[in-house]
């Protein structure tokens, strides 16, 4: 029998799920054990397939729209990532019980885009066009009450309509680095530009990705387990890569990994996305450890023992 080669695996410390994650799925369970199936949920709870098909096997239906569900009294359920103003009102409308699992952190930037509007500012938001949480911050507001700016190349050709009267928020699950740079590019052409009390990105997000700087640069290879449609997930393997780890990419189960990938790597890291859970962390743990001599050893560079409500409907 041939001796398997050793590999030594650190893994980074805050991984995986998140307090807005954990509360979201619970929002769907709960409401499932509560009212029974089906129960309605508009868009993914969370980007993990894994645990979508884990919900949908209990009972939940996954729609993209509103117009989706048929008149009903199940309950509806809005993801984490957050709704335009016009999808509750939508709801209402149509007289549905409906129940929103929209990260608080989601919700505080909702808060300060209202704030702003309504002092007459005009507002930045720095996003990822097209994802889910900057349709429902944009949302929140009047069509053209928000600039979109996704890159420091955006905020050097933004013109404002009123420059003195300028405010910022952002997505919560974008890269520290990439952020700051777009901040200080509009600080610098904006001096006056209001900034959020305390900073958008969430305490997950910016823990995930100070653990991947600080075991990147000592490892082979690194592993980011999380869904390519999953912004937090997507800006660990940029950081990794950022902080010169020699070669970093996204994995979603254990039957994905590319074993070529992995010859003469000696020292691997693994960390996870806020929507991953950790029973896929250790499924690929186990995989590694069929083909290699493992060991394993945690990089913690932050404790969380941060936890959110559900909604009052649910409490017990």
């Amino acid at each position: 029998m041939t001796k398997k080669r050793p590999l030594e695996i650190i893994l980074c410390a805050p991984r995986g799920f998140c307090a807005g994650v954990d509360r979201a799925i619970q929002i769907v369970e709960l409401a499932l054990e509560k009212y029974g199936a089906p129960v309605y949920v508009r868009h993914e709870i969370v980007h993990n397939k894994y645990v979508v098909d884990g919900l949908r096997e209990k009972g939940a239906v996954f729609v993209e729209e509103l117009d989706e569900i048929p008149d009903t009294n199940a309950p509806v359920i809005f993801s984490a990532h957050g709704v335009p103003k016009s999808v509750p009102a939508n709801a209402k409308e149509r007289k549905m019980f409906y129940l929103d699992a929209t990260c608080p952190l989601v919700s505080k930037v909702h808060v300060e885009a209202q704030r702003h509007f309504e002092e007459g500012k005009e507002i930045v938001l720095i996003g990822h066009a097209g994802h889910p949480e900057v349709i429902g911050t944009m949302g929140q507001l009047p069509d053209g009450a928000i600039t979109l700016i996704e890159t420091v190349d955006d905020a050097a050709k933004f013109e404002p309509k009123s420059p003195d009267d300028l405010a910022f928020v952002t997505q919560t699950t974008l890269s520290v680095d990439d952020t700051a740079a777009i901040v200080a590019a509009l600080q610098e052409r904006f001096p006056s530009i209001s900034a959020p009390h305390k900073e958008d990105i969430c305490y997950a997000t910016t823990n995930r990705q100070e653990a991947v700087k600080q075991v990147a640069p000592h490892v082979d290879a690194m592993v980011v387990v999380g869904a390519p449609n999953s912004s937090n997930s997507m800006r660990l393997v940029e950081v990794a890569d950022r902080a010169g780890c020699p070669k970093s990419g996204l994995i979603q189960r254990a039957s994905d990994i590319v074993w070529s990938d992995f010859d003469g790597v000696e020292k691997l890291g693994i960390s996870a996305g806020a929507s991953a859970p950790e029973e896929l962390v250790n499924e690929i743990i186990e995989k590694f450890g069929e083909h290699y001599e493992i060991t394993v050893s945690t990089k913690v560079t932050a404790e969380e023992n941060i936890a959110f409500n559900v909604p009052r409907e649910l409490r017990a």
